[in-house]
C-alpha cells in the first residue's frame, strides 16, 4: 500500500485531473491513516463527478471520523439518494452503504431526542408528527390515486368518524348486523368470494391474494347494482347502508360489502382509484392483532369504532392474529367535493364506461 500511494501521488502531479483515479489515491491514503490527504483526493473526485456514490460515501466516512456529524449526514444522505436513483450499488460499496444507513438512523434518533429535549414534550399530535417527519422517523405519503386525481384536497389519512352524523345512525344497526353476519357464517359462508378475482378477457391482477379466500367479500352493492341474493339475507345491513351518502354512478357505485380477513392474511400496500371518495369500515367482527396502515399511521379495528380513511394514500391491512376479522366496507363522497363537481365526476366515470376503457 505505501508503494501504491507513492506512485499515485506522483501520477496526481502529471496525469490530467480528468484521467486521475482520485478514489484509488484516497483509498490508499486512508489505508495509511492519512485522512487529510485522502479527503483532498476525494474532493478532487467530487469536483469531477459530484454524484459519484463511492466518493460521496467515502467523503461521509472521512467527515464522520473527523467528528463532523452534520457534514457526514449530508454526504451519506446524498450517497443513498443517488444510489436509489441509480437503482444499483456495486458489491464493493455495499458494506459502506450499510454503514451509512446505520449512521443516519442513529443520527436521526439522536437529533430527534435533542429536539424533543429542547422543545418539550407537550406537543399537539400534528406538531409531534411534523418533528418525526423532520427527523426521518416517519415517512411522508401523499394521495396517489390510480385513475383520477381531484386537486386541492387536504392530505388527510384518517377522518374523525364523529364528523359524519349519519354514521351514528348506522351504528344503531350494529347488533342486528352482527347477528346477520353470525347467521351467514353459521351457514357455511356461502356468498363470500375472493375479493381479488380474475376477469374474463383481462390480464390477471398482480396481487398475492388473487383468487384467495383469505381476503373475502360478501357483496351487498357491486358496481352500482344490488346483489340481491346477499341483500335479501341481511335486511338490517341494507337498511344501515341506505343511510350512507354513497356515490350513485351508473356501472360504478355504490359498492358495499363485508370485507373478511382471515388469520395470516396480508393485503399488500396499494392505492385506491380516486381521491374524491372516502372508505368507511364499520367493525362487525373484531379480532386481536389486526392492523390497517394508511400512509405512516397504523390503527386497529375496535368494537363500535368506525374507521374512515382516504384510500388514495398508500395503505395496507394485516391479520397477524388467529381469528378472522370482518368489517362492513363502503365508499362515500369526500365531504369537501361540491355537488356540482360530484355530478361532473359521475358523468365522467359513466362516460369512461361508455367509451369502453378500463379505469
Amino acid at each position: 500500500m505505501p508503494r501504491a500511494a507513492e506512485l499515485l501521488r506522483v501520477a496526481a502531479q502529471t496525469v490530467p485531473a480528468a484521467d486521475m483515479p482520485w478514489v484509488a489515491l484516497a483509498n490508499a491514503e486512508l489505508a495509511l491513516g492519512q485522512s487529510d490527504a485522502a479527503e483532498q483526493a476525494i474532493d478532487r473526485q467530487l469536483e469531477r463527478a459530484m454524484r459519484d456514490v463511492g466518493a460521496l460515501l467515502l467523503k461521509g466516512l472521512l467527515r464522520e471520523r473527523a467528528d463532523d456529524a452534520r457534514a457526514a449526514v449530508s454526504f451519506y444522505r446524498s450517497a443513498i439518494a443517488q444510489a436509489g436513483a441509480d437503482a444499483k450499488v456495486p458489491p464493493s460499496l455495499q458494506q459502506l452503504l450499510t454503514h451509512a444507513q446505520e449512521f443516519l438512523a442513529r443520527a436521526d434518533g439522536e437529533f430527534g431526542a435533542f429536539l424533543s429535549d429542547k422543545i418539550g414534550g407537550d406537543l399537539s399530535p400534528v406538531m409531534a408528527e411534523a418533528l418525526e417527519l423532520l427527523t426521518g422517523q416517519r415517512q411522508l405519503y401523499f394521495q396517489q390515486p390510480s385513475v383520477f386525481y381531484y386537486p386541492g384536497l387536504a392530505q388527510r389519512r384518517f377522518f374523525d368518524f364523529q364528523q359524519f352524523p349519519w354514521l351514528a345512525d348506522m351504528m344503531t344497526f350494529l347488533p342486528a348486523m352482527q347477528a346477520e353476519l353470525a347467521a351467514v357464517l353459521a351457514d357455511g359462508t356461502a356468498g363470500f368470494d375472493p375479493y381479488v378475482r380474475r376477469q374474463p378477457h383481462r390480464p390477471a391482477p398482480n396481487n398475492p391474494l388473487l383468487d384467495n379466500e383469505a381476503w373475502g367479500a360478501f357483496h351487498f352493492w357491486k358496481d352500482g347494482a344490488i346483489v340481491a341474493a346477499n341483500a335479501d339475507r341481511c335486511p338490517a345491513t341494507m337498511a344501515a347502508l341506505a343511510l350512507a351518502p354513497m356515490p350513485r354512478i351508473m356501472g360504478r357505485s355504490p359498492n358495499a360489502h363485508w370485507s373478511r380477513l382471515k388469520p395470516g392474511a396480508h393485503i399488500a400496500p396499494h392505492f385506491g382509484m380516486l381521491n374524491c371518495r372516502l372508505i368507511c369500515h364499520i367493525p362487525i367482527l373484531t379480532a386481536p392483532d389486526c392492523t390497517l396502515r394508511v400512509g405512516s399511521e397504523v390503527r386497529t379495528w375496535d368494537p363500535g369504532v368506525p374507521l374512515v380513511f382516504d384510500d388514495s394514500i398508500e395503505h395496507e391491512a394485516r391479520n397477524a392474529g388467529d381469528q378472522e376479522r370482518v368489517v362492513l366496507l363502503f365508499e362515500v363522497w369526500r365531504p369537501e367535493i361540491p355537488d356540482a363537481d360530484r355530478a361532473a365526476i359521475a358523468r365522467m366515470l359513466e362516460a369512461i364506461g361508455d367509451y369502453g376503457l378500463d379505469a
